[in-house]
């Protein structure tokens, strides 16, 4: 393999210019699309399955937003351009149509200011992005998104058109770096970027123009696909990089997508009835509290927040095994005890007396009866 070292430059290798790749050492991108799920292929919550929800997160790192009379639902799909697997979509099933004042049907991302910060938005020295994305819509039309600071009053709203219905179509948007407004640098809200299907007045400003206006999340005159039932709305391979131009997808090892996506929002395996949870280490502490320590495959953005799945309802699922002796029922929902980061979470479950003897003894969580889908969520969502 020709490589060079030398003092002055280091290790140096050729460009790249036929096509035997084999002779070449190829390049990585180090986390060039700032845009983590772009190619929707992780679905921690749903596995798939369609939901309707208005101002939660769906696919891992995909919100759903939505105020208005209409409903749409939202699920990973399979239908996709060539080159993907996955794709987002978007249904109408409830249309509002005339959508108005502070209506807004919306699929919103968060970018964490740790990935955002490079970018030095905010500054003189404020970084051109690009935004590149693959659509299709049952409606043709003009579209509209928006990028914006975490305190919501400095936005850029933008469009795209789709041309034909029903048809896979790459677009790509590019955008000159804020050199105004406070962006955030830290584990907090760096940017958010939103994709349309439906935004009154209230909520839009002109195309292609950075604005103080609050709230902003669409650009003026945008289609509104929600003011017709059953259209629908895919995208996929959703990439924000920095530069004029739109560069192929970078893809990502599906493990490395998925941790990514855990540092948001992690949950243990299904497990049926009858069964451990997971292998976590527990301590039972008082005579009606434990100490359980949750592993997690990557340390969180912040301290997560703590639910069980089925939610608590006098411990018919969910109880503390002491191994080989008994089971305590939760006598409430577990929560979060302290945590400054990390390969375990810990959290509090507080359980039916016990006898002293037992405080120092391990335990861990167990299910005697169930639905074959329990387990723990950990939330540290932007």
């Amino acid at each position: 393999m020709p490589i060079t070292l030398d003092g002055t430059n280091g290790i140096t290798t050729p460009t790249y210019g036929g096509a035997d790749t084999s002779e070449y050492l190829v390049p990585v991108t180090q986390f060039k699309n700032r845009i983590i799920n772009g190619a929707m292929v992780i679905d921690q919550r749903n596995a798939g399955a369609s939901v309707t929800v208005a101002n939660a997160y769906t696919l891992d790192r995909w919100a759903a937003y939505a105020n208005g009379s209409g409903v749409f639902s939202i699920q990973q799909s399979t239908t996709a351009p060539v080159g993907f697997t996955n794709s987002c979509l978007l249904t109408v099933t409830t249309a509002d149509a005339s959508v108005s004042g502070a209506d807004y049907y919306l699929l919103r991302h968060v970018i964490e200011g740790y990935n955002f910060a490079d970018l030095n938005f905010g500054s003189a020295n404020a970084k051109t992005v690009t935004i590149s994305f693959w659509v299709r819509s049952s409606m043709a039309g003009t579209f509209g998104g928006c990028l914006r600071n975490s305190a919501a009053d400095y936005s850029y709203p933008f469009q795209y058109v789709i041309n034909a219905a029903n048809t896979w179509e790459q677009k790509s948007v590019t955008i000159a770096g804020a050199t105004a407004g406070t962006w955030l640098t830290t584990n907090g809200v760096g940017a958010v970027l939103w994709f349309s299907i439906g935004a009154g007045p209230d909520y839009t400003d002109p195309v292609n123009v950075w604005t103080t206006k609050v709230g902003v999340i669409s650009a003026n005159s945008s289609t509104n696909l929600i003011s017709s039932n059953g259209e629908t709305f895919y995208i996929t391979g959703v990439q924000l990089e920095a530069g004029s131009t739109a560069t192929s997808f970078d893809y990502r090892p599906y493990g490395t997508e998925l941790q990514l996506c855990q540092r948001y929002y992690f949950q243990t395996p299904n497990i049926g009835s009858g069964s451990q949870i997971w292998d976590c280490t527990g301590l039972v502490t008082s005579t009606g509290g434990s100490i359980m320590m949750i592993p997690v495959p990557v340390t969180m953005r912040a301290y997560p927040s703590v639910s069980i799945n089925p939610s608590y309802n006098t411990g018919s699922f969910w109880n503390i095994n002491i191994p080989s002796i008994n089971n305590y029922p939760l006598t409430a929902t577990p929560y979060l005890a302290s945590y400054s980061g990390g390969a375990c979470v810990p959290i509090v479950a507080l359980h039916n007396t016990m006898p002293s003897s037992y405080i120092g003894l391990n335990c861990d969580f167990y299910c005697p009866t169930g639905t074959n889908t329990n387990n723990i969520i950990l939330s540290a969502e932007l």
